[in-house]
């Protein structure tokens, strides 16, 4: 009955071997060899391989430039907020979509200017001698790169390769995405230099630069690139505000190209200069706009007066009609142009009101100078409230958030009302300044009902005259005003330090990135790959392996066959393998002492499997003991696959076999060798029922017959794993040899033995380890003592094998037949 104890041998197996694992490790150096060549190939590679990385930057500062022609007795006022204010602002802008888009239209970044580098198309902008004017309302071939031979100073040649009959087009003025129908092969076509490129997949003109240089018979290439692709990768540029020092704004962008890169850094300035100096000049603009329509309105009205004066002059006596009323005329007119000043100022606010009332967009609203209101709470609240509807507007390309757009809705509200309460207090004193006008003048009018009927039309047409000039003459004065202030202004924004290429800024490829990265999967993948297999691996590669899983005694190591054939302890009997068997047979030899004396000693060898050795070394354990004078006999009892006989040269006519179903004698199926005092008996043919055959009287008898004829019977038997005949043979055995096989022999398959063992089914059993390695790839080489190994101290006493050169390992596979 089975008992749990059988299985003590699996209580090791889980415990993991760092130390064998590290030594097997290291064992796999040419594979990290291998790895390391590779990656470092590939990052190479990859390097050469990869554009030049550039980082260019800029500097600004932001600065409240006061107007100088702005003081408190100036009647316009122009101001676009503070520092602080701005700095946040500048920077939103310079990230935003409808400024960078500005910045790329301008410079037309769309296109690219390509030349053929050693592994691919690189960036040529600013190298190549010529640049292309497109026509924005027609189609331009989409993604595909262009090339452009120049066949003589005036001459060039267009070549596109085409794999579709149809391409992608992109017309920028509406930015669309159209298509064209082509035939596919290469295109070829020739232009002269300034001639318009007039086809259905392409619409520019090509111009040379003035310092162009020598260029004929150079290759370029163009490519056309989507629009907004190009804007969100300049979008990237990364913007901060100097962190000691608020207003400065550094500006730095990475890419491939310096000259592109400087180029854009400045120009994306200078776009944000100009948007924001127009910005600061809107109120300016808006008022000059404004008096400009009313000086035209009022031109007409002065010359109608005008004509109306002279038709009335004619054929009167002008001095004497005027004598007497000059004073009631100046009075008068002084009287209306205040009235006049008066009436703007309230028209002013009544359309300012409808308009706070009724609108949305304040940046168009004028001065409030021109109606000449000169009062500073009105005057700034406007001012304010342009600037923040122009922010607003300008951030609704840029900003995302729906909270920022609240906080700038809440903050124009709250100004909206208090210029709401501003107009509604001014318009109360204005009206009484109004009626105190009204009653000024209506004595005045009183008066003059009193003169003559013709004095009284002369009267009223000059005082209508005179209104009207002093209106337009007050206008010309404020259009002359808000165009000085509008010239005046500057922006608030200047450079630090332009982008400039001074030789430097080169920021990569990072080649130590990668031959750092080659380095790491260098050494990981071949050491994953032995992880995995040494976790997969079930196989026995060490006496290490053997002793944690069975508590049966190792009797020896054997090394690898170093001859063709079987017989390597015969050919090579100083070799360290002869030694190994030699080392086994004195362990034998030392288990037969403590057992029967000087007895006919009888071996068994078996194994889990075929392959193992078993044969190997059957022979040379024979041979050994038949090398040392003892007559010794080779029992093939392996039925079912005959293998000793080939070695020995003899046939497997007859063998025990014939013996066991008697139709031989002993004497007939006793085959002798060439190896002195070492006889064999084959198996013979193979029978239907081998294990009949063992388990009869038969075999019995052959036992004994040949114990009297020799010291030494050596049973070559069936893998026990396989089937039952060794278990039967056990009982005539005095030792039993289990042979397993470095890298063949599985883990699992000890089971089988320990089982048998610990029945009792096989006795006196020791195991050895066959077809060893020392230097193997597991790295293992103990050297147990059993005769293989004697290194340097074995001179003289071992022929040992000198290993084989490279060339000549090459040479035996090349010629081997």
């Amino acid at each position: 009955m089975l008992d749990i104890k059988d299985f003590s041998f699996l209580e090791n197996q889980n415990s993991f071997d760092f130390k064998g694992f590290f030594v097997k490790i290291l064992s796999y150096w040419k594979w990290f060899l291998l790895a390391l060549i590779i990656t470092f190939t590939v990052a190479y590679q990859v390097n050469i391989r990869k554009e030049k990385i550039y980082g260019m930057d800029a500097s600004i500062v932001v600065k409240d430039e006061n107007n100088p022609f702005f003081t408190s007795n100036t009647s316009l006022v122009f101001n676009w907020g503070g520092t602080s204010d701005k700095v946040q602002t500048i920077i939103t802008a310079l990230k935003s979509r409808s400024h960078n888009e500005l910045v790329v239209d301008k410079l037309n970044y769309y296109i690219d200017y390509l030349k053929q580098g050693k592994y691919n198309l690189t960036d040529a902008y600013g190298e190549v001698p010529f640049y292309v004017q497109i026509d924005k309302t027609r189609e331009q071939l989409a993604g595909i790169p262009i090339q452009i031979k120049f066949l003589s100073d005036t001459e060039y040649q267009i070549s596109v390769n085409f794999e579709n009959t149809s391409v992608g087009t992109y017309i920028y003025a509406v930015n669309r995405v159209d298509n064209a129908n082509v035939q596919s092969g290469t295109y070829t076509k020739k232009f002269k230099v300034g001639d318009k490129v007039d086809l259905p997949f392409l619409n520019f003109k090509l111009f040379i630069l003035p310092d162009a240089g020598m260029y004929t018979g150079n290759e370029y290439f163009i490519r056309f690139n989507d629009f907004d692709g190009t804007v969100a990768r300049y979008k990237s540029i990364n913007v901060d505000a100097d962190a000691k020092a608020g207003s400065i704004i550094r500006l730095d962008l990475q890419g491939t190209n310096k000259k592109r890169l400087v180029d854009y850094l400045n120009t994306t300035v200078e776009v944000l200069k100009k948007k924001q100096l127009d910005s600061k000049n809107l109120f300016a603009i808006n008022t000059i706009s404004f008096i400009d329509s009313t000086l035209l309105a009022m031109e007409g009205q002065i010359k109608d007066t005008e004509k109306e004066l002279k038709d009335f002059r004619k054929d009167k006596n002008v001095f004497e009609l005027e004598a007497g009323g000059e004073k009631l005329t100046e009075r008068l007119t002084s009287f209306d142009v205040e009235r006049d000043a008066i009436l703007r100022k309230i028209a002013y606010y009544n359309s300012l009101s409808s308009y706070l009332r009724g609108s949305n967009d304040y940046s168009k609203l004028p001065a409030p100078t021109v109606a000449g209101i000169e009062d500073p709470n009105v005057i700034s609240n406007v001012s304010k409230l342009i600037l923040l509807s122009t922010e607003r507007s300008q951030m609704a390309y840029s900003v995302k958030s729906e909270k920022m757009f609240k906080e700038f809705d809440k903050e124009m509200d709250a100004v909206k009302r208090v210029l709401l309460e501003n107009i509604n207090t001014a318009k109360g004193a204005l009206q009484y300044d109004l009626s105190l006008a009204n009653r000024n003048i209506g004595e005045i009018e009183s008066t003059v009902k009193k003169l003559p009927e013709e004095q009284q039309e002369l009267l009223k047409i000059t005082r209508k005259y005179d209104l009207s000039d002093n209106i337009y003459n007050t206008f010309l004065q404020k259009r002359s005003e808000a165009d000085i202030v509008k010239a005046a202004n500057v922006s608030d924004i200047e450079f630090i330090d332009t982008a400039k290429d001074t030789g430097g800024g080169l920021l990569g490829p990072k080649t130590s990135v990668n031959y750092i990265l080659a380095l790491l999967l260098g050494i990981l993948i071949p050491l994953v790959i032995a992880f995995v297999i040494t976790i997969l691996d079930n196989s026995i590669h060490t006496t290490d392996d053997i002793e944690k899983l069975t508590r049966i005694p190792i009797i020896g190591v054997v090394g690898k066959k170093n001859t063709t054939n079987n017989l390597s302890v015969f050919e090579k009997p100083k070799s360290p393998l002869a030694e190994s068997f030699r080392a086994i047979r004195s362990s034998l030899q030392y288990l037969y002492k403590k057992q029967k004396g000087d007895s006919t000693k009888i071996l068994m060898l078996t194994s889990s499997v075929g392959g193992e050795g078993k044969t190997f070394c059957s022979i040379n354990m024979a041979t050994v003991f038949a090398l040392s004078e003892k007559k010794t006999v080779i029992v093939g009892l392996d039925l079912r696959k005959p293998r000793i006989f080939g070695d020995f040269s003899i046939e497997n006519n007859i063998g025990a076999v014939n013996y066991l179903i008697g139709q031989k004698t002993l004497r007939e199926i006793i085959q002798s060798t060439h190896i002195p005092h070492l006889d064999v008996i084959t198996s013979g043919p193979i029978p239907p029922n081998p294990s009949e055959l063992i388990l009869g009287d038969s075999m019995r008898e052959m036992i004994e017959e040949l114990k009297g004829q020799y010291e030494y019977i050596i049973l070559d038997t069936p893998p026990v794993g396989l089937v039952a005949d060794a278990l039967e043979l056990a009982q005539y055995c005095d030792a039993t040899l289990y042979v397993t096989r470095q890298n063949f022999t599985k883990k699992g398959m000890l089971s089988i033995v320990n089982e048998k063992h610990k029945r009792g089914e096989l006795h006196n059993i020791s195991i050895v380890l066959n077809d060893f390695e020392s230097r193997a790839k597991y790295g293992y080489g103990y050297g147990y003592g059993y005769g293989y190994g004697y290194g340097a101290y074995g001179s003289g006493y071992m022929e040992v094998e000198k290993p084989k050169t490279f060339m000549e390992k090459v040479k035996s596979v090349l010629f081997k037949k």
